[in-house]
């Protein structure tokens, strides 16, 4: 399961003096160990029984207005504080199986039964009701290059619950979880740490029957960006994909130059074969795959020459 925190003893604070706390820790959230010092203070914000149901309120009583204009999540999620850049404060619903929502909206719309990990630390701690459940593994990042189909070699660790007042940090792209609906309606609290690599580091999702990488969930505005500036003719687009394709030093963002150039460069043989030697193995790889499907006399993909 992920790491557990001393939940410590202090007194119930409420939500600003959190904030006010998080201005002033000098804390990397690269750091493990530092970013887990921050997991009483959480556990303190989870002592005050009253501020989510005001804030609640509050935010009800302006139709979600702030919700609306600053949440990048869905319903499942209240946002309780904007991102400042380091931390994002967020609280967290999770209906059980008999509950109305889950019963209309379906288990995927709150994230049940999706073995993934996360590219970011976070901390969280039951504030309401039993807590859901989740299936523990781990992994090392460092053993995979992150392709699709790719063994991830994933470790059982078991079962846990979120239980009201427990303390978990689920640490940045180490540890994986499938998470299940609690025996009753539930809430959690979140601190969120924020690093500026976020973006280009790789979410996954996994097949746990077969313990492979079953896709790579994160994707950047940039790289819908580069596939539209290439495929529209973008003045300027085919050389700016060209360099990414060489020298991006995100392997997705490179995969997404070479195969935006396949599909509208001037010459996507070339692009391939030179992506073929790239020092990465998963840009190397995927390129040869797609030389594998390539149809010389018509200068494109098999699967699209039809």
């Amino acid at each position: 399961m992920a790491r557990l925190i001393d939940p410590g003893s202090g007194d119930a604070i409420g939500l600003d003096d959190l904030v006010e706390l998080l201005a002033a820790a000098p804390v990397d959230v690269r750091d493990e160990d530092a970013f887990a010092s921050l997991g009483p203070a959480l556990a303190r914000l989870g002592r005050n029984r009253d501020f989510l149901a005001d804030l609640a309120l509050a935010e009800l009583k302006q139709r979600c207005r702030k919700q609306i204009d600053g949440n990048a999540y869905g319903a499942q999620v209240l946002l309780l504080r904007p991102p400042d850049g380091r931390f994002v404060l967020r609280a967290n619903f999770w209906p059980a199986a008999r509950d109305r929502a889950l019963r209309a909206g379906g288990r995927a719309a709150f994230f049940y039964d999706l073995p993934h990990d996360h590219n970011f630390p976070f901390l969280t701690v039951g504030y309401h009701g039993p807590g859901y459940w989740s299936d523990d593994y781990r992994y090392d990042v460092t053993a995979i290059d992150g392709g699709a189909g790719e063994p991830a070699g994933l470790r059982h660790i078991g079962c846990s619950r979120l239980d009201r007042g427990k303390v978990l940090l689920y640490r940045m792209r180490d540890d994986v979880h499938v998470q299940l609906p609690p025996d009753a309606f539930s809430v959690s609290l979140n601190i969120l740490g924020y690093d500026a690599a976020q973006p280009w580091l790789d979410q996954y999702r996994f097949d746990i029957r077969g313990n492979t990488i079953a896709q790579v969930l994160t994707s950047t505005p940039a790289e819908a960006l580069v596939t539209l500036a290439v495929g529209t003719g973008l003045p300027g687009g085919l050389d700016l994909a060209e360099q990414f394709a060489v020298g991006h030093p995100c392997d997705r963002m490179r995969i997404t130059a070479i195969d935006a150039l396949v599909r509208s460069g001037p010459d996507p043989l070339a692009t391939l074969h030179r992506a073929a030697g790239d020092c990465s193995r998963q840009v190397a790889d995927h390129a040869r795959r797609l030389l594998d499907q390539f149809d010389p006399d018509r200068m494109q993909l098999a699967s699209a020459a039809g």
